[in-house]
């Protein structure tokens, strides 16, 4: 029987060049085959086997497993049945029921399915997978999809190692070679310091771009701290990467970022990262001026850049029509928020604990260049005064110091010039009767 089984196999593949390696058109080689039979059918022959098959692709390393097995003749269709296990070139894969179509040369397996590529570790399991193997003349390319949400742990292109991959689970997923991959319906992708969702995702590790549509989404992760962690949103959402780490997030189109204690939105936001964390957020946009929301402070200008290091905000920069707003407290009412504009806007904060002992960025100092101008509301302490003085200034420049949350000195410089107000102080109470004088005396 394993004679005439393989003299079939291999009266019916073409001739192919001699080559040990990959990308030959494999023609089965039977290596074990315990019970069989032949059944005719028409002008060609089907052959079943069982008891534990083993075979080989001819003149290559590719191995097949199976508890029996079914080859079609007609169709060139060599079906595995029960605990298959095939090592190509490129993958390992396993699962309960496998076809190969000898003449397109693809295999579509299913039932718990589990490939492994070989070149870097990737992972795919799920109910099917359908593998396309590059041969000459037929693809020049490995291509494989799977169905039915699959769950991948995908390493990229990069060498194997024991690097965390990126899990991605999506209704159906298209892999072209090693470092090409397309997901569709409702995907996710989470790592330790991270988790994304879309509708759809593209990955392409040859020139280190990813982009995610459909309502994308996604959130930075610190181990051990909920309190410092990143969100962004946006029409579209592209990844770029370097050796396989996520180093720069970019929203196009009604973007929206979100940290520990700030708020950005703008057309266009980039947010670079490094070590796995936020360091910095760059934004602008014509449709959508950037506008920044700490917890005091508003800025809006043509561009802003947000430093964070570590995702703890330190400095604040606003080009083109900047200005910004600031509150001694959340409860002031608007009528007294203090104000300040220019071409240029600078802000820089320092980390202080509140009262609950949570470290927070409270701002330090605010600069603005050019055309400078600001509306501040000072507190003098030795002051009788209802309220704090107003302050408007315009000069070159102007930089507003503050100290626990309260403006502490405004330094204008410049061709300075402005108005000063103090508040009327109250008028002295009523004088209190003379209860000391009889009814009627004096008169």
């Amino acid at each position: 029987m394993t004679i005439l089984l393989l003299a079939l196999s291999l009266a019916q593949q073409p001739a192919a060049a001699a080559d040990t390696t990959k990308g030959r058109p494999c023609v089965i080689a039977i290596d074990s085959l315990p019970r069989g039979r032949q059944v005719s059918a028409g002008n060609a022959t089907n052959y079943f086997g069982g008891g534990g098959v083993r075979a080989h692709c001819r003149g290559t390393s590719t191995t097949f497993a199976s508890e029996s097995i079914q080859y079609f003749a007609a169709q060139q269709r060599f079906d595995m049945i029960a605990n298959v296990h095939i090592r190509d070139t490129l993958l390992d894969l396993d699962a309960n029921l496998a076809t190969y179509f000898l003449r397109d040369e693809h295999l579509e397996a299913h039932n718990r399915v589990v490939a492994v590529n070989r070149s870097n570790h990737s992972v795919l399991r799920g109910p099917n997978l359908t593998y396309y193997r590059a041969v000459p003349g037929v693809r020049d390319t490995v291509e494989m999809i799977a169905t039915q949400r699959p769950t991948i742990d995908y390493r990229g292109s990069a060498a194997p190692d024991t690097a965390e991959p990126y899990v991605i689970v999506a209704d159906r997923v298209r892999f072209r070679g090693n470092d090409r991959m397309w997901g569709g319906g409702k995907v996710t992708i989470d790592r330790s310091d991270l988790a994304a969702r879309a509708d759809s995702l593209m990955m392409d590790q040859t020139v280190g771009v990813g982009v995610l549509l459909g309502k994308p989404q996604i959130a930075g992760k610190q181990a051990g701290d909920t309190t410092r962690r990143y969100t962004l949103i946006g029409t579209r959402i592209e990844l770029a990467f370097r050796e396989r780490e996520i180093n720069l997030v970019k929203a196009l189109g009604e973007g929206k970022a979100t940290g520990s204690d700030w708020t950005l939105t703008a057309d266009t936001i980039h947010l670079r990262l490094e070590h796995r964390k936020l360091q910095q957020a760059l934004a602008w946009g014509k449709k959508a001026r950037p506008h920044a929301v700490s917890t005091l402070q508003t800025f809006t200008a043509d561009s802003l850049a947000l430093d964070v290091p570590d995702e703890v905000l330190t400095e604040a920069r606003g080009f083109g029509k900047a200005f910004s707003t600031s509150k001694r407290d959340s409860l002031a009412p608007a009528t007294e928020a203090d104000w300040i504009t220019g071409d240029t806007l600078v802000a820089r904060w320092a980390q202080e604990k509140d009262s609950a002992g949570i470290s927070r960025s409270r701002v330090r100092q605010i600069l603005a260049r050019g055309s400078a101008r600001a509306l501040t509301h000072i507190v003098n302490q030795d002051s009788t005064a209802r309220g704090p003085s107003i302050n408007y200034s315009r000069g070159r420049s102007i930089t507003i110091a503050m100290k626990q949350a309260r403006i502490d000195r405004v330094i204008v410089a410049g061709r300075a010039d402005g108005v000063h107000l103090e508040r009327r102080p109250p008028p002295p109470p009523p004088a209190k009767p003379d209860t000391t004088k009889k009814p009627g005396a004096g008169r």
